[in-house]
């Protein structure tokens, strides 16, 4: 599988919002909206007047908390079963495919946003999703950078920023976390979240890599 940097699936994320005849606005919030108005936003990518579909209310009922699924814990081939039956999947938005192994996880595509991966794995009580920023050789100078982070993490809700190693080599990972018996609704919203927050992460912090998006 070849491994690329999130500045490459940001720049095919511009690409296809643009062929959509999106338009980038830029908006100043309190951090406390940002939750909301990403929903607005997924909201306003579609035409005025077309019926919200289910996908829209699973992560709608996500961020006011109302639960759509049983408490039980979920396994990777329950969760791998309950996407590839969503809005997403079936709309083609979403693509996923479930890794078996020792620990079986889920490898995602998201169309929407430049076909980037994202993985995402029942660990315990807890799901994790995460997806790989750029390797820390692409950073001209780490140290002023992860001071960076640290200082502006909070503008991307719900993911952290952190230092993987990947085959040999020490990477960037934005991931985010929550409970293995949480809602269909919630996954959704915080696979949806990340991935979007990849994309403004390399939108917020490009002029820091050696080559930028």
């Amino acid at each position: 599988m070849e491994r690329r940097s999130s500045a490459y699936y940001q720049r095919r994320h511009r690409e296809r919002l643009r062929e959509q005849g999106l338009i980038k606005k830029e908006l100043w919030v309190l951090s406390e909206y940002a939750d909301e108005l990403a929903v607005i936003e997924r909201r306003m990518r579609r035409p005025r007047g077309e019926t919200l579909q289910a996908g829209d209310l699973e992560q709608e009922h996500a961020m006011t908390g109302v639960s759509m699924q049983p408490a039980a814990l979920w396994t990777a081939a329950a969760l791998h079963a309950a996407l590839a039956a969503s809005e997403g999947a079936r709309d083609g938005a979403i693509s996923i495919e479930l890794i078996d192994g020792a620990e079986p996880g889920l490898y995602l595509t998201m169309h929407d946003y430049g076909d980037l991966p994202l993985f995402v794995a029942v660990v315990g009580r807890q799901i994790v999703a995460e997806a790989m920023l750029w390797p820390v050789s692409q950073v001209r100078d780490p140290a002023r950078f992860n001071v960076e982070v640290l200082r502006t993490h909070k503008l991307f809700p719900l993911s952290t920023l952190g230092i993987e190693t990947i085959d040999g080599e020490a990477v960037y990972i934005m991931f985010g976390a929550l409970s293995a018996s949480s809602s269909l609704g919630d996954v959704l919203f915080e696979i949806e979240t990340l991935a979007d927050n990849v994309i403004r992460a390399t939108e917020a912090y490009e002029w820091h890599l050696r080559v930028a998006a």
